[in-house]
């Protein structure tokens, strides 16, 4: 008996009938990035100039007509329309009597006294007993220190000024952010409501909440005030929410199951767990409310930022270093302050001093020491004005005058050569690209793009920004806006990239370079234009190198947590393999730290905009000039308020491409 074999063809038709399906091909987005590149130029080269939507400076649409009617409606009716006479107007009286009072401590004169009732010895007490009480000696010397340097540098009003705003305005902004903060902490239902409120808020630029609230409290030290609570108060929510949310379960539980309240499991359980994180959120409150307030000197608010506005327009730049240097003292002071502040108790358990038992009394006897300075500061005027005439100011303004004008002379040419090239060989090209081409087209490509980068909602939301922003009649300001900060963020990523890869890969550059980054986050960002001013001149050249150096730090920390975040067992595996150190970060490192990179952008462009915006004081044009423009000249209060909504909408823009970009390659 034979058996029969099977024929080949039988088994291979089994075989394609087993075969799996082949998996979806996925889209390649960078060709599709590039393809969109493509069909811009090409539609470019033969539409150039037309439908672009240009704006004289002086000229007006409708829409910023409009807003200037409003204004005028606003300031005739002011004192008779029931919203203003009974709410906006009593809001505005109580945050003037506030700063007023506040002014009258420790900066003003208040009523027969020519001097403030608490000088320059009683607040240098104040600020060095309540920096030992909340941190330590070392956080105490370096108050007083710091304190001490502002009077000596010929500014101690002009600190106290901007001081005493800021304290304001954190005070008013700290009484209704942990309240919200901690409902949102409790409430996913609320969490929810609040958080887009708050990423719109943290979002905008500075620039963006003058016009708005001088429009409601006039200008002056009210609307300065107003804005910088509004502005400052977001981190504080947003990081007190998280604190509550960040306390373990279990204890929430175990409380319960001993019959504790909602209240008291709130107050003897939540908040003490919570106090270090909360406490980090004030620190944050603080550094955001004395960058406001220094922004805030183009509405009339006292203090070191209009002393640095003044010597900007006026291009001296030793001035605006001198009052710079104590803007950036100020905030080392109130961010090492409250830094310690938050680290405080888990130190002083952990240090193990004999001098912990003593501490209540060292304090008992600190307050005694500075009652003694104040009592002394408002009985004597030795000790309420700061003595000498700021020669140690002086003298730092004029070195800065001096290194100004080296520099002018000896660098010249490679400053030019270097802002020529960038200028001419980057900016220009793309600045052209975007405001010779059809509005029609450069809103198509922005919608393809963000089609593609973040997906179909980030397309629809660039879909109402593109309309939006055609609605401003400021399309053509929007776009030069757009070039300079898409350029600026492309250079803060070569440098977030290349110092953040050697950051993460090596721990020893990364404690080297770290306490730097941290330090530059903490000064505002009008600090950043002076240097610049004296290397660039007053040109939008200046505005994009400072916006890079101000944003480059938090890409450089974020790229560097990703890349340490890189499993080390994959890279020990590719070392295995063969690959050197290039691959390494290209292949392996770089691709998986994706998300970090993508994040790394997202807030790169946000910072990178908001002070974009700010070199319109030194002759970046576009956007920024529109808003300090609209301060200035009454006849373009409207077209300040429509730039400032154009900036808003191209940070909205920015930030959901580049979130859900994030969000895309993290999945």
């Amino acid at each position: 008996m034979t058996v029969a074999i099977e024929k080949p063809e039988k088994t291979g038709s089994v075989e394609k009938r087993a075969a799996p399906a082949k998996p979806e091909r996925k889209v390649n987005r960078s060709m599709v990035v590039a393809a969109v590149f493509v069909v811009w130029l090409v539609l470019f080269v033969v539409l150039r100039g037309r439908q672009t939507l240009a704006l004289a400076a002086a000229d007006l649409t409708d829409l910023h007509r409009w807003f200037n009617d409003v204004n005028d409606s606003i300031g005739a009716n002011r004192n008779s329309n029931p919203l203003f006479l009974y709410f906006f107007n009593e809001i505005r009286l109580v945050i003037d009597n506030l700063v007023t009072f506040v002014q009258g401590l420790i900066s003003q004169p208040t009523g027969d006294r020519p001097v403030p009732q608490i000088g320059w010895l009683g607040v240098v007490g104040i600020v060095g007993y309540v920096s030992w009480a909340v941190g330590n000696w070392r956080v105490a010397l370096l108050a007083v220190a710091g304190f001490t340097f502002l009077g000596l540098q010929g500014l101690w009003q002009e600190s106290m000024d901007t001081l005493a705003l800021t304290a304001s305005a954190v005070v008013m902004a700290l009484l209704f952010a942990i309240p919200l903060g901690v409902w949102a902490g409790l409430s996913d239902r609320f969490n929810a409501i609040v958080t887009p409120f708050l990423d719109l808020m943290q979002t905008m630029p500075t620039f963006v909440y003058l016009a708005p609230l001088t429009l409601f409290f006039q200008i002056g030290p009210a609307s300065a005030t107003a804005c910088t609570l509004i502005y400052a108060a977001p981190p504080t929510i947003r990081i007190t929410a998280h604190a509550i949310r960040s306390v373990p379960q279990t204890t929430v539980e175990a409380a319960d199951s001993l019959g504790a309240t909602r209240r008291q499991s709130l107050l003897k359980v939540l908040l003490p767990m919570s106090k270090r994180t909360v406490v980090m959120g004030v620190n944050q409150t603080i550094m955001a409310a004395l960058a406001m307030v220094t922004i805030a000197a183009l509405i009339d608010a006292p203090g070191l930022g209009k002393t640095v506005v003044q010597a900007l327009q006026s291009l001296d730049v030793g001035t605006a270093f001198n009052a710079g240097l104590a803007i950036v003292v100020l905030a080392i002071v109130l961010d090492r302050v409250t830094t310690a502040a938050s680290a405080r108790a888990e130190a002083a358990r952990d240090s193990g001093s004999r001098f912990l038992a003593w501490r209540r009394p060292l304090l008992g006897a600190g307050a005694a020491v500075t009652a003694v300075l104040i009592y002394m500061s408002h009985t004597y005027v030795w000790a309420a004005e700061f003595p000498g005439e700021g020669s140690v100011g002086s003298n730092i303004a004029s070195a800065a005058g001096d290194a100004t004008t080296w520099a002018q002379d000896n660098l010249s040419g490679i400053t030019n050569a270097f802002r020529d090239a960038l200028t001419n060989g980057l900016l220009n090209p793309f600045q052209t690209l975007l405001t010779d081409s059809p509005w029609w087209l450069v809103g198509a490509a922005l919608v393809a793009l963000g089609i593609v980068l973040g997906g179909r909602t980030a397309g629809l939301t660039t879909a109402v920004c593109v309309g939006l922003l055609v609605g401003t009649g400021l399309w053509s300001d929007s776009m030069t806006t757009l070039a300079s900060t898409v350029v600026a963020t492309v250079l803060v990523m070569v440098l977030g990239i290349g110092f953040g890869v050697w950051m993460g890969r090596s721990a020893l550059v990364d404690r080297v370079l770290r306490p730097t980054l941290d330090a530059a986050q903490v000064m505002p960002p009008f600090v950043y234009l002076v240097p610049f001013l004296a290397l660039f001149g007053a040109t939008r050249f200046t505005a994009i190198v400072a916006a890079v150096v101000y944003a480059a730090p938090v890409a450089m920390k974020i790229v560097a947590d990703g890349v340490r975040n890189v499993p080390a067992t994959t890279v020990e595996a590719a070392t295995a393999a063969g690959c050197n150190t290039w691959q390494i970060i290209t292949k392996v490192q770089l691709p998986m730290a994706r998300s970090a990179l993508t994040l790394a952008t997202n807030q790169g462009l946000i910072y990178v905009l908001s002070m974009v915006v700010v070199g319109g004081l030194v002759g970046a044009g576009a956007l920024g000039y529109d808003v300090v423009a609209g301060f200035s000249q009454g006849q373009l209060y409207g077209k300040g308020l429509a730039a400032g909504l154009a900036i808003v909408l191209l940070g909205v823009m920015f930030d959901r491409i580049t979130q859900a970009a994030a969000r895309r390659a993290g999945a």
